[in-house]
């Protein structure tokens, strides 16, 4: 009776851990970024939203760097300081 109990807890365990990261799946949308559009146009330091954007969409800067119309204001060296600002590191696509 124990095994079993601990076998549906290691389930269940397993079960809320995957819906965490589904959970943390990013839609990305580089309209998201527009509170960093300041900040990359000019040396103006980035907000905390545009830090928390930055983040939140780091697994999408290569589809975006990939993009021609997004890549050049994404592959600036504003945006590589807007992101250094951030913590976030600059993609290596």
């Amino acid at each position: 009776m124990k095994a079993s109990y601990m076998a549906s807890c290691a389930v269940v365990v397993i079960l809320l851990l995957a819906e965490a990261e589904v959970s943390r799946a990013v839609t990305c949308s580089p309209t998201q970024l527009s509170s960093c559009v300041s900040a990359i146009t000019s040396s103006s330091p980035p907000s905390q939203l545009c830090c928390s954007k930055i983040k939140e969409q780091q697994p999408c800067l290569c589809q975006y760097l990939k993009n021609p119309s997004l890549k050049k204001f994404i592959n600036t060296p504003n945006s590589r300081k807007v992101a250094s600002t951030c913590g976030t590191p600059f993609p290596r696509c």
